[in-house]
């Protein structure tokens, strides 16, 4: 994929959480929130299984 195609998927991204957040903040807000959970309990799970190996 070139550079090109690059910015324009990125463009369409970004076009799109605009109009999410203007149309329905609410539900945009549940959503960044529910990622932002995702994010943190995966490096949470991350950093307990190397805390476990290294103390084997």
């Amino acid at each position: 994929m070139g550079p090109k195609a690059k910015k324009i998927i990125l463009i369409i991204v970004l076009a799109f959480f605009v109009y999410a957040v203007f149309t329905s903040p609410d539900k945009a807000a549940d959503i960044v929130s529910n990622i932002w959970g995702v994010l943190v309990d995966g490096f949470n799970a991350i950093l307990e299984f190397f805390g476990s190996l290294l103390n084997r």
